[in-house]
């Protein structure tokens, strides 16, 4: 483990209880729950560090370019959905027996102005927002906690993975399943870019609005 203050310790204690609370509590807070969860991770990373909360989560300035954000996150969404769609989806479908629940999509389907409502909603939720839980706080600080081990990251990455498909409950057991390898795989990017998190929320973003499309045109 690495050495920590106490300060580092509790903080983030707290940060989780009040993350739980918000999940798991008697107040539902629907599509905002994730936007307010990042903005307590926000202001408890600025009460830990003091000093460049968003530095601290990933959020690198010089990572930020236009090659990055607008022409390698698309590729690496693209070829994620790819092995999703050919891949991933089919093979857990015939190991459960259950296809993916994509009932709560289906609104969506040749509707342009809810679809593009949802398009907002899934940058501002999923690809900005899970990527900052996750990603940009969970994993940090479980490498902040326990290392940068081969054992550690491992973990890590499966640990996270697993709850980021619990999250994703409404979609059914196969749809939590999926999830979590995807979201396994967002981690493993995360990683391997040196913890950029402006990537992995392009790379979330683009993958869910290429889902975006498919539902609308009725393909998923």
């Amino acid at each position: 483990m690495n050495k920590i203050t106490l300060r580092q310790a509790l903080i983030p204690l707290i940060t989780v209880a009040v993350i739980c609370f918000l999940w798991f509590g008697p107040i539902n807070l629907s599509y905002i729950e994730n936007i307010i969860v990042s903005i307590v991770i926000i202001l408890s990373t600025y009460i830990e560090y003091k000093e460049k909360p968003f530095l601290a989560l990933g959020f690198r300035s010089e990572k930020f370019t236009f090659k990055n954000i607008l022409v390698l996150a698309p590729l690496v969404a693209l070829g994620l959905f790819i092995f999703y769609v050919f891949l991933l989806v089919p093979g857990i479908t015939k190991l459960t027996g259950v296809p993916i629940d994509y009932s709560s999509f289906k609104e969506l389907e040749g509707n342009f102005s809810a679809c593009l409502i949802a398009l907002l909603v899934v940058w501002a939720t999923a690809g900005f927002g899970e990527e900052i839980i996750f990603r940009g706080y969970f994993m940090r600080q479980f490498v902040k906690f326990f290392g940068e081990s081969k054992v550690s990251i491992i973990f890590n990455i499966v640990l996270l993975a697993c709850f980021f498909g619990f999250m994703h409950g409404y979609q059914g057991i196969t749809g939590q399943i999926v999830a979590g390898a995807v979201g396994g795989l967002i981690a493993l990017i995360f990683y391997l870019r040196k913890y950029d998190l402006w990537f992995v929320i392009a790379v979330h973003g683009f993958f869910d609005t290429i889902s975006l499309i498919c539902i609308y045109f009725g393909l998923a």
